[in-house]
């Protein structure tokens, strides 16, 4: 499948904000953090910024992005109409809870719990847009909506980490968040991987004409003699050579750097500040190359009128 930057702008931005978001208040309701005005202030405001800014980036890849409000009608039945009327019900408590926060320095417990609610369950709906594309096995799996959270929820942590060492409240607890978040993420990317690497696919050339309990059906004819739309959006090749050494990378920016230097946040607190700036700059790195392999890897059956023998 094609790549689209503004899909993936907006999938990596918003999981992370409402990640943020979610640590903050669940770290605030049962006492690791406390009610500082400013930390909070910085911690929504984040949080927030990041989560509009990916919401607004997803709209450019709709052919008419001023339409984009029609999504919302479809809740019924869509899971990126469910992710729309979710993602605009999370800005309520978010707001509310941000207030309580930075104006009466308390954490109130309805509206925070009701934004960790409302915040995972928008992750997770943006998760099930592709994870219910039945038309794609690389992404209609058990996989995809452990890794869309973990991911999220790794960056959303070092993010917290990072904020907590700018307003001295950087400590074990922290730390340890980060640590237990990264390294899940890895190895549920690690799974996700493995799988789409030994799953053959169950749509071929026979099963997809009908033809298959005649012998193997292979490619005569293209159906056309350019690329078309369907080659560019869903066709979208990837080299092997290329998708390891990307792949690579994801382990070293989004994985490896980030736990190395948070590691060395807590041995050393007076250099924490720094390592952490290291650590939440890998990982953004990290996840924008893991986001777009997500898509890259991914293989439409409308490939195999084009010649695949699998998808």
């Amino acid at each position: 499948m094609y790549p689209a930057y503004s899909v993936i702008f907006f999938t990596t931005a918003s999981g992370a904000g409402y990640a943020l978001m979610v640590l903050i208040s669940a770290f605030g309701l049962v006492g690791l953090l406390p009610a500082e005005r400013w930390f909070g202030l910085t911690g929504f405001l984040v949080g927030l910024i990041a989560v509009t800014a990916g919401l607004l980036s997803s709209t450019y890849h709709l052919g008419r992005p001023e339409r984009a409000w029609r999504a919302f009608s479809q809740w019924r039945s869509s899971w990126l109409s469910r992710e729309g009327v979710l993602a605009v019900a999370t800005f309520v408590p978010a707001g509310v809870t941000a207030l309580g926060w930075v104006f009466w320095e308390q954490i109130w417990a309805l509206p925070a719990l009701l934004l960790i609610l409302l915040a995972v369950a928008t992750i997770c709906c943006t998760a099930m847009i592709y994870a219910s594309l039945r038309t794609v096995r690389r992404w209609s799996n058990g996989w995809t909506v452990p890794a869309y959270l973990s991911m999220g929820f790794a960056t959303g942590s070092l993010w917290l980490s990072l904020l907590a060492s700018l307003f001295a409240l950087y400590g074990l607890s922290t730390g340890i968040l980060s640590l237990a978040t990264v390294i899940a993420a890895a190895f549920v990317k690690q799974g996700y991987w493995r799988f789409v690497d030994t799953d053959i696919g169950t749509a071929t050339s026979g099963t997809a004409t009908g033809l298959g309990r005649f012998g193997k059906v292979r490619l005569f004819a293209a159906p056309h003699t350019e690329e078309n739309y369907l080659l560019k959006e869903m066709g979208f090749k990837v080299a092997r050579k290329h998708a390891q050494q990307l792949r690579r990378i994801v382990w070293g920016s989004a994985f490896a750097t980030p736990l190395v230097c948070t590691i060395l946040a807590l041995l050393l607190p007076a250099l924490s500040l720094p390592l952490l700036v290291v650590a939440v700059l890998a990982n953004a790195t990290g996840t924008l190359a893991e986001r777009w392999l997500f898509f890259a890897e991914a293989r439409h059956v409308v490939t195999l009128y084009y010649g695949a023998e699998t998808a």
